[in-house]
């Protein structure tokens, strides 16, 4: 245990928890959107289930996420799934179901978030990877503390989707930039990125517009047919 007595252990740890804290705002979005159809009591279990469940995803993905980020077409594959999260999580909007009821409850919700995240945290785990300088112990501590932030931020966007409807409209644009993003970043696209520097934020732009406006139409046709059913 001579590791706790050591300085540069706690400021590592304390580079970890602080990324994690700068890194958990987009995460707590979308489980905000997966979980807010749910009733109150499912909410709470969808947020810990999900929340935990993500973290421990995000450490098995540091493990080899820099053998995943050196692969051709992943980032592509996994921005564009990232894009049909956020359209499909504003696009339920419409009906008389929320996107977790209509699609099975609270086991649809933490796969959304499991999905999500996953894609969300490809870059994201490199950053905290670094800061744990190799230690396994050091990134598991670091990763698990990050679990309280993400609850109260998830438990929080809920609070503020309920009271701003207008809020899961930016989230679903948050999460449609972070598809964006995602696609750009991947390898078979570095060159042409670095050649043309705006399409970054081009991409993203574009990913956040795509969810909004599919995602719009979707939950209009969704409630034009609860209306005609009744």
């Amino acid at each position: 245990m001579e590791f706790l007595q050591s300085p540069l252990f706690w400021l590592a740890l304390a580079k970890i928890v602080w990324i994690n804290i700068l890194l958990s705002g987009d995460n707590a979005v979308v489980i905000a959107l997966a979980a807010r159809a749910l009733p109150p009591d499912q909410q709470k279990k969808a947020v810990l289930f999900g929340s935990g469940a993500a973290v421990v995803l995000r450490v098995v993905l540091t493990v080899v996420a820099a053998k995943l980020l050196s692969l051709r077409f992943l980032q592509i594959i996994g921005g564009l799934l990232l894009l049909w999260i956020g359209v499909q999580l504003l696009g339920d909007e419409g009906g008389d179901e929320g996107p977790a009821e209509a699609g099975g409850g609270l086991m649809t919700a933490i796969r959304t978030i499991l999905i999500a995240d996953l894609v969300m945290s490809l870059d994201n785990v490199i950053a905290v990877a670094a800061a744990a300088h190799g230690d396994t112990l050091l990134l598991i501590l670091g990763l698990a503390l990050s679990i309280p932030l993400v609850i109260f931020g998830s438990t929080l966007m809920i609070k503020v989707m309920e009271r701003f409807p207008l809020i899961i409209l930016a989230g679903a644009a948050l999460i449609g930039w972070v598809g964006g993003e995602t696609v750009a970043g991947d390898l078979s696209l570095h060159a042409l990125v670095q050649a043309q520097p705006w399409l970054h934020h081009g991409l993203a732009a574009a990913g956040a517009a795509l969810v909004l406006l599919i995602g719009l139409w979707m939950r209009r046709r969704g409630a034009a047919r609860a209306e005609g059913a009744h």
